[in-house]
């Protein structure tokens, strides 16, 4: 069977119609690097943080059970945004190769978009949820007048 191969015009449709999947993607990779440093300030801290406390030999310092929930969310973070990442590259495979094919695509792609968003969504939930325990981290350690 051979297959009838798509038109320029066709792939330019195409490539059109997956330009914001594209830019979702450029977003989604640009909010993990910023996850990841997020992650990083917060294991550093809880690594210098278990070092004051094996120095001190007084146990854990109060402040490393709430870095670890930061770190929690923040990796939460990270895997929905990957995720996310992952789906829309599938969006732009399928696209391709459903013009090909020449195969109907535009309910595959319009569901696997709306997964991606909302992976994406999610990632930023957990980031804002992060956010503020961050903020609470900065209340609870005011110094005093």
């Amino acid at each position: 069977m051979l297959i009838d191969t798509p038109t320029a015009a066709h792939l330019s449709q195409v490539i059109s119609q997956v330009a914001a999947p594209a830019f979702l993607l450029g977003a989604v990779a640009a909010f993990v690097s910023l996850l990841i440093g997020r992650m990083n300030r917060v294991v550093d801290r809880l690594q210098a943080l278990h070092a004051t406390a094996d120095d001190d030999r007084s146990g854990t310092h109060p402040d490393i059970p709430h870095l670890r929930r930061r770190a929690v969310l923040l990796n939460k973070a990270i895997v929905l945004a990957t995720v996310s990442a992952i789906v829309t590259s599938l969006l732009v495979i399928l696209a391709f190769v459903c013009t090909f094919f020449r195969f109907q695509h535009e309910y595959g792609v319009a569901l696997l978009f709306v997964v991606a968003l909302s992976f994406f969504t999610l990632s930023l939930v957990d980031l804002v949820r992060e956010a503020r325990l961050s903020l609470h981290d900065l209340s609870h350690h005011k110094p005093n007048p």
